[in-house]
């Protein structure tokens, strides 16, 4: 049984169910033995949102001739994901709603493997960052008994038949609505880019789920896709930790200076987010 867990988000733009794997591997190589105690889950929703999104490049790219694939492929598929998780999301099986079934489902294995006082930390990157945000924000309200438009936590029971076979106890409801989380790391975060549109007052963080918990947001100044969070309301400056990071690619870094797909997307393997994810999960562990 594992003394802590860590659960994992993806970002946007097409993505594989490995994706977290050279990640995992590097946390292994600092954590040492002491990674033997964490448990690891990675969220994975692309599948609900690819398909469709793989037929339309398909068809743009056959029949017409665009520049710079790689860009216009991501792009497609990033902005593709943020839509389509947000468009009609109040309908019942939404992909608002399927993707936060995904995140149900890993919390739920962490607590039945490990049992309902694992201290979890989670880690998002992208887009991820406001799926996660955006579960856990619905999540709170539900707890609280305030009523929430869309996703599983409308009716947690009804959901939870769907991705669990069965109704949650009250344990497991506060588990997966992040109520062990200890801690979040956020990277290339795009919240800004959802409540840029909101007044101000709008504008409102979740709920630190225990006490302790810790919010670290790392993005790098040169991708225009990572933001901090601090300066979006009074509720984001108390409860956010902003550190800029240069998550660039060592000697190559300058080629990159350009934003492309590849100064989003490395985040998770560079020191400055593994350091203080390593270390996130060893202030977990029993001494």
């Amino acid at each position: 049984m594992a003394k802590a867990a860590l659960v994992t988000v993806h970002g946007m733009g097409e993505t594989q169910r490995g994706y977290a794997k050279p990640m995992l591997t590097a946390l292994q190589r600092r954590m040492g033995d002491a990674f033997t105690r964490v448990d690891t889950r990675t969220v994975y929703y692309q599948h609900i949102l690819q398909d469709n999104e793989q037929e339309v490049w398909k068809r743009v790219n056959s029949a017409s001739k665009v520049h710079y694939d790689d860009l216009r492929k991501f792009l497609l598929f990033g902005f593709g994901d943020a839509a389509g998780l947000e468009n009609r999301k109040e309908d019942d099986c939404s992909t608002y709603e399927l993707a936060q079934a995904e995140i149900a489902r890993a919390l739920l294995s962490v607590c039945e493997q490990n049992g309902r006082a694992t201290p979890v930390v989670l880690l998002a990157h992208s887009l991820g960052c406001q799926v996660l945000s955006s579960y856990l924000y619905d999540a709170q309200k539900a707890r609280k008994r305030v009523p929430v438009r869309a996703g599983i936590w409308r009716d947690i029971d009804q959901a939870s038949l769907g991705f669990a076979g069965r109704v949650l106890n009250e344990a497991e409801k506060r588990f997966i609505s992040g109520g062990t989380c200890t801690g979040m790391l956020t990277t290339g975060c795009n919240i800004p880019m959802f409540v840029a549109a909101h007044q101000g007052m709008t504008i409102i963080p979740i709920d630190k789920p225990t006490p302790g918990f810790h919010w670290l947001n790392l993005y790098d100044p040169d991708d225009v896709l990572g933001w901090p969070l601090q300066p979006l309301s009074p509720g984001y400056s108390s409860l956010v930790q902003d550190r800029a990071i240069n998550s660039g690619q060592g000697a190559v870094d300058w080629i990159l200076k350009s934003w492309n797909p590849a100064s989003h997307n490395s985040y998770w393997t560079d020191d400055e987010v593994l350091d203080p994810l390593a270390e996130m999960l060893a202030s977990q562990l029993p001494r």
